[in-house]
Formats: C-alpha cells, structure tokens, sequence
C-alpha cells in the first residue's frame, strides 16, 4: 500500500466514482460521459482564496498542454455554481469548475475531511487531485497537494499515460 492509499478512501487503480455535477459555463458533467479521454479532477476547498486561485490559474495557464495530452480538467468545491462563475470571470479562468453543494462527491472520493488551522477544527475539503485514465481507473493521487509546482507534476502523470 502507498502512501497515497492510506489518504484517501480510494487507492490507485479503483474504478473512479462516477457522478453528474453542475458547472458554471453550461451543462451538468458526467464523469463516464468523459471516456475514454482522461480526467484531472482536483478538489479544492473554496473559490477566490489564495491558493485555490493560484491552483486554478495553474491549471488555466497550462490547459492547452493538458488537452494536447489527451486530457480534460475538472475542479470541485462544495461553492454554488454563481460563485464559480464570479470566480471564473475575476480570474479569466478556462477550466470547467464543478458545484458539489450538497457535498456527496467529495465524501465518495474521501475528500471531505477533519481539518485543523490555528487549533480551530472544523470540517473541508482536503485539496486532492486525481488522475483518471480513459477507462475510469484512478491512475494516481496526489493528496494534501501543495499548489506550487502541482499543476507541473500532473501534466507529466497524464502525458506518462501514453
């Protein structure tokens, strides 16, 4: 077992939970709708705060490379899907961000955890990427991911996909 299987409730090489969220720019999306092309689905705890920007700005800047490689990029937080779209056009940002409101994607992918800042405890997403390969199995995991240097580190994942 890796270190990124005791993080999470899924491992690598489980089938990826399937699921239909809201996005901010059109229709709902459906993860197997998705196949065979690849997914990058990052969890992230809330629209318009400094990492979470800096993470989806990432991702914007590198989104050309990443569909090149074959992939799709998919953010989630439990924010409203007008809250992504003043956040998307604040910060021109050009990966699709999905609304999971009421919390359950985030529980079946492990994310929704116990958190703990400045001995306040309460309860958030845990930032988390996932790299889905065109079958639907997660192909890696990066948990408690850092931002920088993050989106960099993905886009290699995906292109050693082949």
């Amino acid at each position: 077992m890796t270190d990124t299987q005791t993080e999470t409730a899924l491992a690598e090489g489980d089938i990826a939970p399937d699921f239909t969220l809201p996005q901010d720019k059109g229709d709902p999306v459906t993860l197997s709708a998705l196949r065979p092309k690849p997914v990058v689905l990052y969890f992230y705890p809330k629209d318009d705060t400094p990492g979470c920007t800096k993470q989806a700005v990432g991702f914007t800047t590198l989104k050309k490379e990443f569909e090149e490689a074959g992939g799709t990029i998919l953010g989630v937080s439990k924010d409203s899907v007008a809250k992504h779209e003043k956040f998307r056009a604040k910060h021109d940002l050009g990966v699709a961000l999905l609304s999971d409101a009421e919390g359950d994607v985030c529980e079946r992918y492990g994310v929704w955890k116990e958190k703990n800042m400045y001995g306040k405890v309460y309860m958030g997403i845990e930032r988390t990427t996932f790299l889905i390969d065109g079958s639907g199995k997660i192909a890696r995991i990066w948990p408690k991911v850092k931002v920088d240097g993050h989106m960099e580190d993905v886009l290699e994942a995906l292109k050693a996909l082949g």
